[in-house]
């Protein structure tokens, strides 16, 4: 695991945790920046090699899947380095900082043979993954209509701890329209098995000033809110809203109503302000006119501590994986699926920026070629 830091970081927090709960892997080996941490790292999470150059880690003969687990503009270089060794690749959302980027990675990972996966793993939450299953069988009739509602805590009173700094800086491609954004549209179309076919989007920056923990303040670049209409490929009109810096109940709803019921999926627990791959979701349904009934999720996890439910998420998508690469399957989220996610984004910045609705291309594109449009023609 590239970005396997001993103390802290995401990698540290739930990657390295889902793994222990998996008996299909074994951490060999951990790269950090430092051979200090790389050699603490390793004595914690018991891994046989400790590297601070990345492209040896990746070569190393007892290294089979490589985790990228680090910041999105180092993710095309060490992504490229373990495709070019021939190894499997687990890297974190988003993909790359841009589209392009992403196509080339999907590209290399095709050509390579090896299976890569993205961490989208709000499509493994135990809630959506029941949603999806009851949504194609047909429990709610035909959704006609989607409202989404992702508010994190995040800057909250324009403040951010230091070490988040760079998620405000747009060049880094991790903020809200990315990450939250980016993990809320994702799961909203796996969940309608049906792609989104019209956007119109505005994004807003409105925390321009951040202050860090230590006093400084920081220029934000990226936008922390989005407010997006669309409609989906099979029919059913969307409302989402998307923002960052919610000073309180920072929460996860998504209401889909059908011809037959309504079905709603909302955060719960200390992590609801996390994003929807992060903390617990719980499910209701209603069918026809009567009330909403919360169903369990049987396979949700009750470990107790922080990023619990994240861990299962993330442990869900590596056992997914794990089976692909066994079997030569494709359960897991590809780069393809990453790299759509990424075209979809580019869509709704380029609808922000010219004030019009973007459809889906007609007839579809070549492959790695984007659905959308990337300039607005102008009106004859």
């Amino acid at each position: 695991m590239i970005g396997a830091s001993p103390d802290h970081g995401w990698a540290a927090a739930a990657h390295l945790p889902a793994l222990a709960t998996l008996p299909q892997y074994e951490v060999v080996a951990v790269g950090t920046t430092r051979e200090e941490t790389a050699r603490k790292a390793a004595r914690k999470y018991g891994a046989a090699h400790a590297f601070t150059d990345p492209y040896r880690l990746a070569q190393h003969p007892d290294v089979d899947v490589v985790a990228v687990i680090v910041k999105v503009p180092h993710h095309v270089e060490l992504v490229s380095a373990a495709l070019e060794a021939g190894k499997h690749v687990f890297c974190e959302w988003p993909l790359t900082t841009t589209s392009e980027q992403a196509a080339r990675l999907t590209s290399l990972a095709a050509s390579a043979g090896v299976h890569a996966t993205v961490g989208l793993q709000g499509r493994w939450a135990p809630a959506v993954v029941r949603a999806r299953a009851l949504i194609a069988g047909g429990q709610i009739g035909r959704p006609v209509s989607v409202t989404a509602y992702a508010a994190r805590s995040v800057a909250a009173g324009a403040h951010l701890p230091r070490e988040l700094a760079y998620t405000v800086d747009a060049d880094h491609a991790a903020g809200t329209l990315e990450v939250a954004g980016g993990h809320t549209l994702d799961t909203l179309q796996f969940l309608l098995s049906s792609e989104l076919a019209s956007v119109s989007a505005r994004l807003a920056t409105q925390h321009r000033r951040i202050t860090l923990e230590d006093g400084r303040t920081v220029k934000a670049t990226s936008p922390d809110h989005l407010a997006l209409h669309a409609s989906f490929a099979g029919g059913a009109m969307c409302v989402a809203h998307v923002h960052d810096a919610k000073a309180s109940g920072a929460r996860t709803w998504i209401e889909i109503s059908g011809t037959e019921g309504e079905l709603v999926i909302a955060s719960a627990g200390s992590e609801a302000d996390r994003g929807l791959q992060i903390g617990a979701l719980t499910l209701s349904v209603a069918h026809g006119a009567a009330a909403l009934i919360e169903l369990g999720t049987p396979d949700t996890p009750h470990r107790p501590g922080p990023y619990a439910a994240a861990r299962y998420n993330i442990a869900a998508q590596y056992a997914a994986l794990a089976e692909d690469i066994s079997t030569g399957g494709n359960r897991a989220v590809s780069f393809a699926d990453a790299l759509a996610v990424h075209q979809l984004l580019d869509a709704l910045r380029l609808s922000a920026r010219t004030g019009r609705r973007i459809d889906r291309l007609a007839g579809g594109s070549a492959p790695l070629s984007s659905p959308w449009p990337t300039t607005r023609r102008r009106r004859p």
